[in-house]
């Protein structure tokens, strides 16, 4: 009885099997790579036109609304002492410290203290809002999708803090979090509330009231 012919399919040469597994491996590398590249690419390049902020130096300008649109920019708010937090809702330090931030606003918001909490979430006031009003935090919250004041503070990450004198000009900056309420804290704000921002300027007087302690550890 004649059989059946059978097709048989052709043996991959070895050499194209090499190269087959050769581009399995290498092409999710491949696209990681790319991605890494668009990335770096299309990364809104650092504002060449400020230095990193200096201590004893005026602290760059910045324009930012804050959760009900209005516009609050760092200049006009010459004449009082301005502590400026870079934050973000997904950062637990930032979490951390942000009921120390309150305790501090509510004991000399009403001396001259300003305070200004600059999120740089991508949702903006979707997860800034209901975060606010989840710690009850009074304070102002300014919005930064666009992450501009890391390219013009150089920052590094979050939260970084930076404390400005009457005059604008830099007392310090903190990287990393730390309890604002502590008394050495306290100490420090209420020096600088009490240098006359016309009478320090005058008598060519910096307001170098000292370095915010890095002892002052968070309380819960």
């Amino acid at each position: 009885m004649p059989q059946a012919s059978e097709h048989l399919v052709p043996a991959v040469p070895a050499r194209h099997r090499h190269w087959g597994m050769l581009l399995l491996w290498t092409a999710p590398a491949l696209f990681l790579l790319l991605a890494l590249l668009y990335g770096v690419l299309t990364r809104p390049p650092t504002d060449s036109s400020h230095a990193a902020p200096r201590v004893g130096q005026p602290l760059a300008d910045f324009t930012l609304p804050d959760l009900q649109g209005r516009l609050v920019q760092l200049s006009a708010l010459r004449g009082k002492v301005v502590f400026i937090n870079v934050w973000a809702t997904w950062c637990p330090p930032c979490i951390e410290e942000m009921p120390t931030m309150q305790r501090l606003y509510e004991r000399l918001h009403s001396r001259g203290l300003e305070v200004l909490a600059i999120s740089i979430d991508a949702l903006g006031t979707q997860v800034v809002a209901p975060f606010m009003e989840k710690y009850q935090l009074t304070f102002p919250a300014l919005l930064d999708p666009k992450d501009k004041i890391t390219y013009l503070y150089h920052t590094k990450g979050v939260p970084e803090s930076f404390i400005v004198d009457k005059r604008g000009l830099l007392v310090d900056k903190v990287i990393g979090p730390r309890d604002w309420s502590h008394p050495q804290m306290i100490a420090l704000f209420e020096r600088l509330l009490e240098i006359p921002a016309i009478d320090s300027e005058a008598n060519g007087q910096t307001a170098t009231a000292g370095t915010a302690p890095v002892a002052a550890p968070l309380q819960q």
